[in-house]
Order: C-alpha cells, then structure tokens, then sequence
C-alpha cells in the first residue's frame, strides 16, 4: 500500500483538488480493469467517496470565492461610475442660464 510519509491520508493532510482527482481516475482505472481484489473493494469504494466529497467541497468553494470577487469589482465598478456622474456634472452658472 501507501508509505504513511508520503500519504496525505495517512498524515491526516486532506490532498489538493488535482492529487484527488488523479486518486480518484487511478481507483476508477483499477475498478473498471478489475484489478481491485473484492476485499479490498469496499476500502477503495469508500476512499473514492471521501476523495469525491472532498473535490465537490473545493469546487464549491472557488464558485464561492469567484462570485464574491466578482461582485466586489462589479461594486467597485458601480462606485466608480457614480463618482465620474457626480464629476461629470458641471455646476449650473446661475447667470448664464436664465432664459430671458
């Protein structure tokens, strides 16, 4: 099996989104080209079932830290037009502007 140095598992370290992901087709590869032997198959059902918990967690993550960036630029942004409107606007010359 694994060496418990360099295990993430074994260490208790939970792997990165890519090092699970390659886990994971690894376990996939070994079940479909049954080379998982029936004892263990249930150990490698349950470590592909914590690897895809994992993944969905990370993924729902960066969709999370996306959207907050996204909506921090998209309210800069706002805060920018607002602030070239109020610029924009000239101070009406009281004189010059009457009508008669």
């Amino acid at each position: 099996m694994s060496d418990r140095k360099t295990d993430p598992a074994a260490r208790g370290d939970e792997p990165g989104f890519s090092e699970a992901m390659g886990e994971l087709e690894g376990i996939l590869e070994r079940i479909e080209g049954e080379e998982v032997d029936i004892d263990s198959l249930a150990e490698q059902l349950r470590r592909a079932t914590h690897l895809l918990e994992l993944c969905r967690g990370k993924i729902r993550k960066a969709e999370l830290e996306v959207t907050q960036i996204v909506q921090s630029l998209e309210d800069e942004d706002e805060d920018e037009d607002e602030g070239e409107e109020e610029e924009g606007e000239p101070e009406p010359d009281t004189e010059d502007d009457i009508p008669f």
